[in-house]
């Protein structure tokens, strides 16, 4: 069953297929070298869900996060610590895009930080988060390169905000969605900077961050235009 009326032949059930499509084109190759290929089956898989989103009805400032994430995708594709800190940059403005979105739903629904204590559930996943960036920093910082601290620190404290702004929403599938985003960003860096490079938490680390982010993306996407 489709989740969008008109099945496999409407023009949102199609374009839901050809991303996730690209998406497990992109885990299948995303160890081999970085080619064109490669890196528009990642970025496309992400810009489809930007396309989605605008044939739907789904918000502009839903598409203009999924287009700059789209944009840190392409860059993380590619190898070299330039591309990395490029790709770091794009996430960053799509999280603050995301925030942005998320307090004005969340404003215009009535709801907020309240919520938050109102549904304990909701407390516990901001609390968590903030325990996981806390510990995961204290790890990070120390190992990385003295140019990078910078950006990776205010991109903990901007995926937090994105996570806690979408606490505050009523709409379950945002909230599970952020939180995938949230989680697999974690993994990204422990792959990075603190797992052993061949070992076999690494080997399974990195298929996970791209299954996660692209799973928390549409989440995100369906949580809204459905």
């Amino acid at each position: 069953m489709m989740p969008f009326p008109g099945g496999i032949d409407s023009l949102a059930n199609g374009t839901l297929i050809i991303s996730v499509g690209a998406a497990c084109l992109y885990l299948v190759l995303r160890g081999t070298e970085p080619v064109w290929r490669r890196t528009l089956l990642k970025a496309g898989s992400t810009a489809l869900l930007a396309l989605l989103a605008l044939i739907t009805g789904g918000p502009a400032l839903l598409v203009a996060a999924l287009l700059l994430c789209a944009v840190g995708d392409a860059l993380l594709a590619q190898e070299g610590e330039h591309f990395f800190l490029g790709g770091l940059v794009a996430f960053l403005l799509g999280h603050v895009v995301y925030i942005t979105l998320f307090l004005a739903v969340a404003a215009g629904l009535g709801t907020g930080l309240g919520t938050l204590l109102a549904e304990p559930w909701r407390a516990l996943l901001v609390l968590a988060a903030l325990v996981a960036t806390g510990a995961l920093a204290m790890r990070l910082l120390p190992v990385i390169g003295e140019e990078l601290r910078l950006p990776v620190a205010t991109y903990a404290v901007a995926i937090f905000a994105m996570l806690t702004a979408a606490a505050t929403l009523p709409l379950s599938m945002v909230v599970a969605g952020a939180a995938l985003f949230f989680v697999s960003d974690a993994i990204l860096a422990a792959e990075r900077y603190l797992l052993d490079k061949g070992s076999l938490p690494q080997l399974i680390a990195g298929p996970a961050v791209w299954v996660l982010y692209y799973l928390g993306q549409m989440a995100i996407v369906l949580g809204f235009v459905l």
